[in-house]
């Protein structure tokens, strides 16, 4: 079973007893010689003594020899060998140059000083993200070297990955004596990077942890109020958990099953996660109450899973064969959901022991059984380790153009889909994925060469999400190359890391010319498109950390940098000029700037007064806004470049008042579109699909067909919740046949 983690805590003179923690490594069952561990325990005290640490030379506890062994004891808990401890306790001093790697390397071997090296290189996928940008106008082929280094290290010894992991941990666990700006920083790598990698390796319980400490630093209010939520439900939980195994121990009984019941804690992020993704309250959670059971065999497991019906009320479409069909990380275990006693929603998981050990320390487990009935981990193993091999061709085929955080995360968050080629052959796609991708996978010629697919015989959208059994043929033109609208995510033609590196890759290759000019253009577009025209394109660069307007160009032409990114950028601007023109413009009296909610909007400066979204120029969240105090109907909000507020503030500025929209709007609001397009039938029929796809309601449609010009020019009043919803919206739409523009109608 998995136990959980102590940090030692030290002696009265501050010292760690070093017989208390080999009593505790030998209790993990990893095969040690105790005269190594207390050669490497000394070597690391004396290194201490000799140099040091920082934090030691501040009075802090937490110095390298407590973190080695609580490191080293981390490593044993997975499972893994000798060496694999030893350099566990010796990594932070080398890692700190308090102890040099060719001492470890003549003093313990050269196994752990390999380890130690391995693990030092894995701080190059937190850097991963800023190498990828200097690559796009510079030479990085020393950080693909690195990465591939790297990544080979991890092939040849998983046990890499495992200690860093495991270093990771540790580092976050005492994150809570760092300043909250590194809290943020340590969790938000981590999250980003480690997390995804330990669910890749199987390792369940270091993965639970990881998200958990990292969403408490990133999520701080979130974290404590959910966790409140659960300490004030503790009691009573606990109490129907026990009557529910009470029940459940003897309907195992009966039919003979030799099984151990436990009560199973749901994560806190996992709950918030799912709070989130489904916009789900707390009291619809239901998998808050679980329960798992612990079978000796395969057989076994089926039976209980009869129990357990027979039991109680099993709720239809909540039912889960991981065992049949596992997960790619090698996760086996059956699922289901039932309603338990007084009405309450239960979530079991049933598995064997073995599968427990798989799914809480996944390729771990690969040191636990060396027997030869352990045939089905060394091939589980060998799938973890094939992943990491297809991620190493990935970084090289790309030529370190894409992120490998981005990999991580999207291998953590897909599960797989399979589809087969024309001649017949099978190929593995991430879920989701579109023709596009799979021409990619196929060759980066034929992606680039992409300009059609027959899914199962028929012509398909580009954008079209692939499922498993399909029949994918990609229709090529040898002139052809890729699209810069591939690399817009709100089209939706690219879901996968991989194929959008190459594409980045091939912009990146191009003229530099070439890319200022497809740069503006597009900048061009998406001001047009969002009503923000009056922005000048120097400010938008600086905005983006960028030299000037051509760095700027650049960037957008080689798909460096996506519409999203120029959306924020062009909100953040907004949002800076309308604070620096209304500083001051507060009613007489106001001595301080207080801040009172209405509804979805906050007034500054002023008293509690109603609020009203002004029809005129009809402002989104995310719109620059300015408030004008009406006669008797509150204050009127409008867009910042409205032209009415403007005759307004001329002519009464006393009555303008700052405003600002509050954290959560949560209603939908009315704009107009304007759409421009040459007339065909069915044109109405897919802008409204488009808007459906988005939960978009549309409240008035006018068209006006001009047969001379064979145009329709069509409005459309809509109700969308965001500034970011209508953009994603528009871009959808402009990529319909026919449409020449979609935009939003411009303030009056």
């Amino acid at each position: 079973m998995v136990k959980a983690h102590q940090n030692l805590e030290p002696l009265a003179d501050g010292r760690v007893d070093v017989e208390r923690w080999l009593a505790v490594i030998e209790q993990t069952g990893v095969c040690v010689d105790s005269n190594r561990l207390r050669d490497a325990c000394a070597c690391l005290q004396a290194a201490e003594s000799e140099r040091p640490s920082l934090e030691a030379l501040q009075g802090q506890a937490y110095d390298s020899v407590r973190f080695g062994l609580d490191l080293a004891q981390l490593v044993a808990d997975l499972r893994l060998d000798e060496d694999a401890v030893v350099a566990a306790v010796l990594y932070r001093a080398v890692r700190r140059q308090q102890l040099q790697l060719e001492t470890v390397r003549a003093r313990f071997g050269g196994v752990v000083a390999q380890l130690i090296e391995g693990v030092q290189r894995m701080a190059v996928i937190s850097s991963d993200r800023a190498a990828t940008d200097r690559a796009l106008f510079g030479n990085s082929q020393d950080q693909v070297k690195n990465v591939r280094a790297l990544l080979v290290a991890l092939v040849d010894d998983v046990r890499v990955a495992l200690i860093k992991l495991s270093e990771r941990t540790c580092a976050l666990r005492a994150a809570r004596d760092l300043p909250p700006e590194k809290q943020r920083r340590v969790a938000q790598e981590i999250f980003d990077y480690y997390s995804p990698l330990a669910h890749r390796l199987g390792i369940g319980h270091l993965k639970w942890e990881l998200e958990d400490l990292a969403f408490r630093y990133l999520q701080p209010e979130s974290y404590k109020q959910i966790a409140r939520l659960l300490d004030e439900r503790r009691q009573d939980r606990e109490k129907y958990l026990q009557s529910v195994r009470e029940q459940l121990d003897a309907g195992l009984r009966e039919s003979g099953v030799e099984g151990e019941v436990q009560g199973r804690v749901k994560h806190i992020y996992s709950i918030w996660r799912k709070m989130r993704n489904k916009n789900l309250d707390f009291s619809q959670i239901y998998d808050v109450r679980a329960l798992r059971i612990l079978v000796p065999t395969l057989r076994d497991c089926y039976t209980a899973l009869g129990v357990v019906h027979s039991l109680w009320t099993h709720i239809p479409r909540e039912f889960d064969d991981y065992i049949a069909n596992p997960k790619e990380n090698g996760y086996r275990s059956l699922h289901t959901a039932v309603i338990g006693p007084a009405g309450k929603i239960l979530e079991v998981q049933i598995r064997t022991s073995g599968m427990h050990e798989e799914a809480e320390f996944g390729v771990c487990a690969h040191w636990a059984y060396k027997d030869p009935s352990a045939a089905k981990l060394s091939r589980d193993y060998e799938a973890r380790t094939e992943w990491l091999r297809r991620a190493l061709e990935w970084y090289e085929e790309t030529g370190g153009a894409g992120n490998l955080g981005d990999e991580l995360r999207n291998a953590h968050q897909q599960e797989r889909l399979y589809v087969f080629t024309p001649e017949g052959h099978v190929m593995s796609l991430p879920a989701g994925a579109t023709p596009v991708d799979f021409a990619y996978h196929v060759h980066t010629e034929v992606g680039h060469s992409c300009r059609g697919a027959k899914v199962n015989g028929r012509i398909v959208s580009l954008s079209t999400p692939l499922r498993t059994g399909d029949r994918v043929e990609i229709l090529r033109a040898s002139s052809a190359s890729p699209s810069r609208d591939w690399l817009n995510p709100d089209v939706g033609y690219l879901q996968t890391a991989r194929a959008r590196a190459k594409v980045q890759q091939w912009f990146r290759a191009q003229d530099r010319e070439q890319h200022i000019g497809a740069g503006r253009l597009i900048v061009e577009r998406e001001l047009r498109r969002l009503s923000a025209q009056h922005l000048a394109h120097e400010t938008l660069a600086t905005e983006m950390h960028l030299a000037g307007a051509d760095e700027l160009y650049a960037a957008v032409g080689a798909g460096a940098v996506k519409p999203s990114q120029l959306l924020n950028a062009i909100q953040r601007i907004e949002h800076q000029q309308v604070a620096e023109s209304r500083q001051m413009s507060f009613l007489p009296g106001s001595s301080a700037r207080r801040r009172e909610e209405a509804g979805d909007v906050r007034i500054l400066g002023v008293g509690n007064l109603l609020t009203h979204l002004s029809n005129c120029c009809q402002p989104l969240p995310g719109d620059s806004v300015v408030g004008y105090i009406t006669r008797g109907r509150g204050v009127s909000v409008h867009r910042a470049d409205c032209s009415n507020l403007i005759q307004l503030e001329d002519s009464e500025p006393r009555r303008i008042v700052a405003v600002e929209w509050g954290e959560q709007p949560a209603d939908n609001y009315p704009v107009d579109i304007l759409i421009e397009a040459i007339d065909r039938e069915g044109l109405l029929r897919d802008v409204s699909t488009v808007l459906a796809r988005e939960s978009i309601n549309v409240v008035s449609v006018n068209t006006q067909s001009h047969r001379q010009t064979h145009t329709a020019n069509m409005k459309l009043t809509i109700e969308v919740p965001s500034f970011e919803t209508l953009g994603r919206a528009l871009a959808a739409i402009s990529q319909l046949p026919n449409v020449i523009d979609a935009r939003r109608s411009p303030a009056p």
